[in-house]
């Protein structure tokens, strides 16, 4: 039986206090994940208006990585969503996944390891398997591009340096800022990450492409090896 809760319309709100009206006055990033999710579904069903069903869907779904993982049919199968919405809902989640490739001219430049962090931490964090990407950057630490390395269970003596550092002397980077996932949840870097930074800027400095970060990311967090000291001299 699905659970009661109080029903309120969304036209029952104070005109300032509905979602597109917010948005409008604040800014996108004053809303909540619901209430963005309610400007996309417009309606909600009997019983539920927009902002109860956008918190339904985050809720069964595990959230917003799990509304990235799931498949347009597993979408359309949740009540109150259908072809119409689940389609809204996966090209906006894909137009924000879209971000991070961007014209040149509009390139982010990296100033912090929550900047780099920021390019893939909410696709990262919804990957099932452990993946290593690499960020090429050039001079004035701007990005040229992100290229993913590996998939699977990664360790010092599965990866392979010289390719991960293919990419960047392709391209002609100055530095690179390396980042994994932990599909775990758990951010926590492993013996064998701090082994594998090590590996990795030792490369670095024989190659004359300095390595500015090793950060890992999982549960919509991150953690910078080089701020914590793990595996940079």
């Amino acid at each position: 039986m699905r659970e009661q809760r109080a029903f309120y319309r969304i036209t029952d709100l104070d005109e300032a206090e509905r979602p597109r009206e917010r948005l409008a006055r604040l800014g996108p990033q004053a809303l909540s994940n619901a209430e963005l999710l309610a400007i996309l579904l417009r309606v909600g069903v009997p019983g539920e208006n927009a902002v109860q069903v956008g918190q339904r869907l985050l809720h069964d779904m595990d959230e917003l990585p799990g509304i990235y993982r799931a498949s347009y049919e597993d979408i359309c199968n949740q009540y109150g969503i259908g072809p119409a919405k689940a389609a809204q809902i996966k090209a906006a989640i894909e137009l924000g996944n879209r971000l991070s490739i961007l014209a040149p001219e509009e390139r982010p430049t990296i100033h912090s390891p929550a900047d780099a962090a920021a390019l893939v931490k909410y696709e990262m964090s919804a990957l099932e398997q452990e993946e290593l990407r690499v960020i090429l950057l050039d001079t004035r630490n701007r990005v040229m591009g992100i290229e993913k390395i590996y998939r699977g269970s990664l360790s010092s003596s599965q990866v392979r340096v010289g390719e991960l550092f293919r990419p960047a002397v392709r391209r002609n980077a100055a530095s690179i800022i390396v980042l994994h996932n932990h599909p775990s949840g758990d951010p926590t870097p492993s013996p064998d990450d701090v082994a594998l930074t090590r590996e990795i800027t030792k490369a670095g400095k024989l190659l004359d492409i300095e390595v500015l970060d090793h950060l890992i990311i999982a549960g919509g967090r991150h953690i910078s090896l080089k701020e914590r000291g793990l595996g940079f001299g």
